[in-house]
């Protein structure tokens, strides 16, 4: 088994411990991204039309070359319009219900029965969280890392131990900006504790940090993307309880 050292806050090395055996799984990488699709599959919320769409409005769907109500002489396609308005003599046509219509109804629109979700074997999911495991970059902290209260405590504490926290800001592309979505941050290391503590809260501020209990550990945090290879900072505490309990074997 491989051996770490663990740090206190200060970033002084305080023991060796040896890492649990889910440490040494092999790397597999389409396993990791098979159980990140799947995880992400759960979060997507059905999409679908609103009953009897396009219902709602009469149908006269004529293209014939001298008829009543034709769009023929005006210089566009004689596909009807989805309107209600007449200007003289020239009645502008209504086809809600044709697919092809301006502003008429989508031809194949959403189902809201669609099969989103994607399934994936137990064994398989945890495989997957045995690999990304392996594949991060693991750093142990002392178990006063969970009793820090305030943010910049929590800051200084990483920093000693080597984890400098970059403020990436990038501008995005696209029409979120107008929604709100302006910024983008680089994904920062993951917080590991052994119960819930102060320290969750305190991390809260910090961009691009996530941190969550060890038993609450998924594939999305260790391989944010898909990809492995994040670094984690692990309490004593979180480390001992993966082999104790033997987490995801």
């Amino acid at each position: 088994m491989q051996e770490m050292k663990v740090n206190s806050i200060t970033g002084k090395e305080v023991m060796t411990i040896k890492l649990p055996e889910q440490f040494n799984e092999d790397v597999r990488k389409d396993l990791i991204k098979r159980a990140f699709n799947a995880l992400r599959s759960h979060k997507i919320q059905p999409q679908g039309v609103m009953k009897g769409a396009g219902n709602r409005w009469a149908v006269y769907l004529s293209k014939r070359r001298r008829a009543y109500k034709t769009v023929y002489g005006a210089g566009r396609s004689r596909t009807p319009r989805k309107t209600l308005s007449s200007r003289g003599r020239r009645f502008m046509l209504v086809g809600a219900m044709a697919p092809f219509t301006v502003k008429g109804r989508v031809a194949h629109p959403p189902k809201s029965e669609k099969k989103i979700k994607e399934k994936i074997n137990k064994k398989e999911r945890r495989k997957a969280i045995r690999s990304a495991l392996s594949a991060c970059k693991p750093v142990i902290i002392e178990n006063k890392m969970e009793s820090i209260k305030q943010t910049k405590e929590l800051i200084k504490a990483l920093n000693k131990n080597g984890l400098k926290l970059e403020k990436v800001v990038r501008r995005k592309a696209g029409k979120g900006k107008m929604r709100g979505r302006i910024k983008r941050y680089k994904k920062g290391p993951l917080l590991v504790f052994n119960d819930k503590c102060d320290a969750i809260k305190a991390s809260n501020n910090i961009p691009g940090v996530n941190a969550a209990i060890i038993k609450e550990l998924n594939i999305e945090l260790l391989a944010p993307g898909g990809s492995p290879g994040r670094t984690a900072v692990f309490s004593l505490g979180a480390i001992k309880r993966i082999g104790e309990e033997k987490l995801w074997m």
